[in-house]
């Protein structure tokens, strides 16, 4: 099937034809038609599946109408809400590149924090027809009285189990509290967890199902790589991995704000272009950073989970965890940035003897054991794994602010309680 089929108007389908998206992936096929026909969506899609353009494409559309005016003074239409600036930055191109050929553009306004609020008030006036923002931004706007959210027809959570891994629980209600009881309501997301399911049953009005999770045909083409190497010695295997196979775009995941800044700077000092991206950047040198890394302009990217989110470049060649995700499902969300629209990716893990236990629980979630190697002049002398080697103590042994807001979630939304 075709776009054309699924019942886009003319302006969309020459947008969509300007990237070169012929055929529409799983999650669109299923979802655009139950959007445009104003259902609720309940979709589950792995990262890399066309999730962002499969609500994007027929929201536009939905307000292009000319049954559908934008009310005035600071109304919303459309309310988008995702966990990260990143990601907002990335649902916002998208839905200005959908709508660019219509006769009359949608005002679209993206607001997260890192950045001034004064220039997002101002930029309300008038209202919009679109606003993608993060939870604590949007409530900051509110309480400047900014923005009102009682004509929104349309809400959207994308990445519904970052948003509640975030922490975000208390502040997706205050919001939806202050939304109109009449709505079409969208959930998308990679997992649905019980925490996910239990705020769909709240959110949705028999919505309908979309679960393309592990569609053999939907699949990124991605080689997984495991190589056992000594901790201290990992930043030198990066470096040789690099310079040998000279990759021009490489995603690296480490653990802390710290460490992305300490294996950046050893890279550097090899003569390799590396930069480094985690929170406490300034939003216009994260910007700069994800624009000169999408442009090829940087080679080799060193992030944390959290700034990683909203990284979409489609022809990534490689993906290396530095450092082993703590859960196993952020394994899928790393190596997920590879392999995408077609083309073969790369992902390679790092395992240690600290971290040897830690990656087989990760092959056992996803029943996928992979063979060990070890690079010749890199191979590993500390071969004994620790006794009291913790499945989520690559930090260290405290619990992290990520382990102590999953623990929060599980005391919120126990066993048996609906969803």
């Amino acid at each position: 099937m075709s776009f054309s089929s699924l019942g886009l108007s003319e302006p969309l389908l020459r947008a969509i034809s300007e990237q070169d998206y012929s055929t529409p992936t799983p999650v669109q096929l299923a979802s655009i038609p139950a959007i445009l026909r104003g259902e609720d969506v309940w979709a589950c899609a792995q990262t890399g599946s066309g999730k962002t353009a499969a609500y994007a494409l027929p929201i536009v559309q939905l307000l292009s109408a000319p049954s559908r005016p934008r009310p005035r003074g600071r109304f919303v239409r459309a309310l988008i809400l995702v966990p990260t600036r990143e990601l907002a930055g990335q649902v916002g191109e998208t839905l200005r590149h959908s709508g660019k050929h219509l006769p009359r553009m949608l005002k679209t306004l993206v607001v997260h924090g890192g950045v001034s609020i004064n220039p997002q008030m101002m930029a309300f006036g008038g209202g919009a027809d679109i606003v993608v923002a993060t939870p604590g931004r949007l409530l900051d706007l509110i309480a400047h009285n900014a923005v009102s959210l009682s004509a929104v027809t349309l809400l959207v959570l994308d990445e519904a189990d970052r948003l509640l891994e975030k922490g975000f629980r208390d502040e997706l209600g205050r919001i939806v509290a202050l939304l109109p009881g009449r709505r079409q309501s969208l959930l998308f997301s990679a997992t649905f967890p019980l925490a996910v399911s239990t705020l769909a049953a709240a959110l949705l009005h028999e919505p309908v199902r979309v679960d393309v999770p592990s569609a053999p045909e939907t699949k990124p083409d991605i080689l997984q790589r495991v190589i056992e190497v000594d901790a201290p010695r990992r930043t030198q295997l990066l470096r040789h991995l690099i310079q040998k196979n000279q990759w021009s775009g490489v995603l690296v995941f480490v653990a802390t704000k710290y460490a992305t800044e300490h294996v950046a700077q050893k890279l550097r000092q090899a003569g390799l272009v590396a930069a480094a991206l985690h929170g406490e950047l300034s939003q216009g040198t994260r910007q700069q950073i994800l624009a000169d890394f999408k442009a090829g302009r940087l080679p080799v990217l060193l992030a944390t989970d959290l700034a990683a989110r909203g990284i979409d470049v489609t022809r990534l060649q490689v993906v290396v965890n530095f450092d082993l995700p703590r859960s196993a499902v952020d394994y899928t969300h790393r190596i997920g940035r590879t392999g995408r629209a077609g083309a073969t990716g790369l992902a390679i893990s790092f395992v240690s003897s600290g971290t040897h236990a830690h990656f087989l629980l990760i092959e056992k979630r996803y029943q996928l054991p992979l063979p060990r190697e070890q690079i010749p002049g890199f191979e590993p002398v500390q071969t004994e794994v620790p006794a009291a080697a913790s499945p989520g103590g690559i930090k260290g042994r405290r619990m992290s602010k990520k382990d102590k807001l999953r623990a929060a979630a599980a005391r919120a939304f126990p066993p048996g309680s609906g969803g």
